[in-house]
């Protein structure tokens, strides 16, 4: 399989996604994309948004999703609810390419066919346009740290707008470049990592080289850098929680290699990050199905006996009454 070069990749799509003389995101739009046919509800924002649902239940013997509704629900002033509605905006560039993606790819590759070139205050305005709009809005994609300025620029969109206590802004990671680093400075970062309405989620795709290769079609290499980068964040002192994908086109000693990717979690990012870990279900959507051969439905099977193995782990490691908490007691300090 030829892997992607990860790095030479993201230049070039961060040189098409970002004008930064104007403060301008190449944004997707969804007329004409098969995801549209997996969407619940229509997308809102005169097509450059749409309303995602968040839902704490996944399936039986899966464990439960509390992100971003505990995070969110938190700092809102919420009361308790096992499901969310968020407004969500994606941006139209990406450096791996996830077979179990639930976005077309075209929307993945900076085309101008299906994404143009928005300012935050555009965004914010269109939101604010509509008149059911939840208070959480998610910065998503693709992989939105291509652009890391576009997270502190709508951070500060909203303070501008004075909605910094009224809106909870979340941003997606997929922990492939650390261009929080590179393009911010160390004031920009802290300013972001202390915004106080704010929550970011890094996911981990795969539980180690072999899975994580499959499921991105980047270099192996490149996995040990995910957790790298997570410590990072975490040291930046980001209110951050991890996803993890566990399909595998290798059934083999999967209870071992889950301990070896939990060990890697505690050792490398914190000793309780494991806690502020949510396995994500990779299920079937119709920009996927295309994409998937045998193996491919094999790594849907693999991920049961996967996510088994990383709750023993955790049933091991942890007692019940830390196992219980809220993700975001957790703390990291």
């Amino acid at each position: 399989m030829r892997v992607i070069d990860t790095e030479r990749f993201s230049r070039a799509l961060r040189k098409k996604a970002v004008d930064l003389m104007s403060r301008k995101v190449l944004i997707a739009r969804y007329d004409g994309a098969q995801q549209l046919e997996d969407l619940t509800l229509a997308p809102n924002c005169q097509g450059w948004g749409r309303i995602h649902h968040f839902r704490r239940w996944v399936d039986d013997h899966w464990p439960a999703n509390p992100l971003p509704i505990d995070p969110a629900l938190l700092w809102l002033g919420m009361e308790r609810s096992d499901a969310l509605e968020v407004q969500l905006f994606q941006i139209a560039v990406c450096s791996w390419r996830c077979w179990y993606c639930y976005v077309d790819f075209e929307l993945l590759s900076a085309s101008r066919s299906h994404a143009d070139f928005k300012t935050v205050d555009d965004l914010i305005d269109l939101y604010l346009a509509e008149s059911d709009r939840p208070p959480i809005i998610d910065l998503s994609g693709g992989q939105p740290d291509l652009v890391p300025e576009w997270t502190l620029w709508f951070a500060d969109g909203l303070v501008r707008r004075g909605l910094e206590t009224k809106v909870y802004l979340w941003s997606d990671d997929n922990l492939s470049n650390d261009y929080l680093w590179r393009y911010l400075s160390a004031g920009e970062v802290e300013r972001l990592a202390s915004y106080r309405n704010y929550g970011r989620v890094g996911c981990f795709k795969g539980f180690d080289e072999q899975s994580f290769t499959f499921n991105t079609t980047a270099d192996p290499g490149l996995f040990r850098l995910q957790f790298e980068l997570m410590r990072r964040i975490v040291r930046a002192g980001f209110d951050v929680y991890g996803y993890a994908t566990f399909t595998s086109d290798d059934g083999g000693a999967v209870a071992r290699r889950m301990c070896d990717f939990v060990d890697r979690l505690q050792e490398a990012v914190h000793p309780l990050f494991p806690l502020r870990t949510v396995p994500l279900r990779i299920r079937p959507f119709t920009p996927t199905v295309s994409r998937m051969r045998a193996e491919h439905a094999r790594a849907l099977e693999i991920q049961n006996e996967a996510v088994a193995a990383w709750s023993e782990e955790l049933q091991r490691r942890f007692p019940p009454t830390i196992r219980e908490r809220r993700i975001y007691e957790n703390r990291l300090e």
